[in-house]
């Protein structure tokens, strides 16, 4: 809104056209959405509070964490707001891309604010149902994705009806343009055709697999939101210079008119969330909880997608992935074993992975600092495969 303003004052002040730049609307975007989390989350905090809105913590976790139980949760909201808020007031609102990480990213935080009102109206850990829980996240994610498999390779939503039309036309079996390939970073000229249907799927499982690694990690005090924030700052960057059509052909990226105004949005991510942790870092007063991890997994996972960075993600997330990676293993081994010997065994002492550390002995201000660490790494080793092709 005050970038629509700024355009239409600076048509008498020139001095105004200096909003039209992107970096200088990301700079203030970050900075709106910090302010507005700092300034709201004391009056946040109190509310949570008084509503009796307490994280119900699981019995079988570490003993340790007993003493968290009653800490305000749903705190994940005032990071949301403050990025909508943020992206409204500086985000090009004509942009297309712009509309579908706010809907993706809204989207699956009412799913997670469902998922915390059952934990806190029952006091069950457990919340929404799994099944439940994935079905939503799915016809979400599935959406999302069949937009962006047209929405991508075009330059303006008509083009996208236009390719959407055509793939009907052709029996379903039309070719995507290039810039829509699987990038293979470190290579210059690797890339993968995935097709639509290639396209769609891999865009569902990097939406919907980011958003629940991102939640699978939010479980010691400021453990997930400083590494959402790095992430999104190093997509931030590629957002930037896949937008550019000079930087993206100097850096051999694909260019994506439109996808420079993610910059915007990855700001608003970086300001909400160093907001949010000013509240959340050891001792925590307030939980993100699934309606602020599951939608920032969603809203990383999806700007990935437009950029056509998902390995980039990938690699960058690491700590994210670990932890998924971590339950997936300790699962699929303990019913393996139940089914093998009659007995489960475990991989490690607790999943997701930050637990087993902490069950080792390692105190959790140290397991959350050195994660921040290595994601630190891993964003800079994202950051440079820009250049190192």
């Amino acid at each position: 809104m005050l970038h629509a303003l700024t355009q239409w004052v600076a048509e008498d002040i020139r001095a105004f056209s200096v909003f039209n730049y992107i970096t200088l609307r990301a700079v203030l975007a970050t900075l709106t959405a910090m302010g507005i989390g700092l300034v709201a989350g004391p009056l946040v905090i109190r509310r949570l509070t008084a509503l009796k809105i307490g994280q119900a913590v699981r019995t079988d976790g570490p003993e340790s964490h007993l003493v968290k139980s009653g800490t305000p949760t749903m705190g994940g909201a005032l990071v949301l707001i403050s990025i909508g808020a943020a992206t409204l007031l500086w985000g090009d609102l004509a942009n297309r891309f712009v509309w579908i990480v706010l809907v993706v990213t809204v989207s699956f935080g009412l799913i997670g604010w469902v998922d915390d009102y059952r934990k806190v109206a029952h006091r069950d850990p457990r919340g929404m149902p799994a099944g439940e829980k994935y079905l939503w996240q799915s016809l979400i994610g599935i959406g999302a994705a069949v937009y962006l498999a047209f929405a991508v390779p075009a330059q303006t939503n008509q083009q996208a009806i236009d390719l959407f039309l055509s793939w009907l036309q052709s029996g379903l079996s039309i070719e995507l343009p290039q810039r829509a390939d699987l990038i293979v970073p470190f290579f210059k000229n690797v890339a993968y055709p995935l097709g639509v249907f290639g396209f769609i799927v891999l865009t569902y499982l990097v939406i919907v697999g980011t958003s629940n690694a991102v939640n699978l990690t939010d479980g010691l005090d400021g453990l997930a939101i400083l590494p959402a924030v790095l992430v999104g700052g190093g997509l931030g960057i590629f957002a930037y210079a896949t937008g550019n059509a000079v930087f993206s052909r100097y850096l051999l990226i694909p260019h994506i008119p439109g996808a420079g105004e993610l910059t915007v949005i990855c700001g608003a991510i970086a300001g909400a969330g160093l907001a949010f942790l000013w509240f959340n870092t050891y001792p925590a007063q307030v939980f993100m909880g699934d309606v602020g991890a599951l939608s920032l997994g969603a809203a990383l996972g999806t700007i990935a997608v437009i950029v056509r960075q998902e390995i980039v993600l990938f690699i960058m997330g690491g700590v994210f992935v670990a932890e998924a990676v971590s339950v997936m293993l300790q699962v699929g081994y303990f019913k393996y074993t139940r089914w093998r010997y009659g007995r489960g065994r475990r991989i490690f002492r607790m999943a997701p992975l930050h637990h087993h550390f902490e069950l080792s002995g390692i105190k959790e201000s140290q397991v959350v600092v050195r994660f921040w660490i290595v994601t630190m790494m891993l964003v800079l080793f994202g950051l440079s495969t820009l250049k190192l092709r």
